[in-house]
């Protein structure tokens, strides 16, 4: 699974991450589906975040300084000048959120904090159970401390700050 997702990260692409680990791309959505809410399925959404932020910086630099387009005359290169695209910009401020993060995926805040901790993550994939019940053979403090720093996180990310107040 560890496998797989660290393909699906640097491919964003379904089936060449399936058949780069034996299997087809139907049973790795089934997969998915059957570990909905464990740390594959968090992961997978995860794995994506890093390609969106890649083209979402891409899509940014282009945004904000356009793309430079030659001009020709009679087969010879006379200059160039600058385009900028308002649609790619308008279209890159509604994908966000008030906060600045992209509004996309089932997981949200909690697939941005494990993108940021993408190791940890694979590791718990690669060498944890499959579903977070079976995890700590009953004991919930991995569990708690995980949504704890879950939790640190969003508060340092998204919370107000207490400047001035009183």
């Amino acid at each position: 699974m560890a496998d797989f997702l660290r393909m699906l990260a640097a491919t964003q692409n379904v089936s060449v991450a399936a058949k780069s680990v034996g299997m087809s791309r139907q049973s790795a959505y089934r997969l998915r589906a059957r570990l909905k809410g464990a740390p594959f399925d968090i992961a997978w959404e995860a794995a994506f975040r890093h390609g969106y932020d890649n083209l979402a910086h891409a899509a940014l630099e282009r945004a904000l300084n356009g793309v430079e387009v030659p001009h020709y005359y009679r087969g010879e290169l006379v200059g160039t000048s600058r385009r900028y695209d308002e649609r790619l910009t308008v279209a890159l401020l509604a994908m966000r959120n008030r906060s600045g993060a992209p509004l996309m995926g089932r997981y949200g805040a909690a697939a941005e904090y494990y993108g940021e901790h993408w190791d940890a993550l694979l590791e718990r994939v690669h060498c944890g159970p499959a579903d977070w019940e079976r995890e700590g053979g009953g004991d919930d403090s991995d569990r708690e401390r995980e949504e704890e720093n879950l939790l640190d996180f969003l508060k340092a990310k998204y919370a107000p700050e207490e400047r001035g107040r009183r």
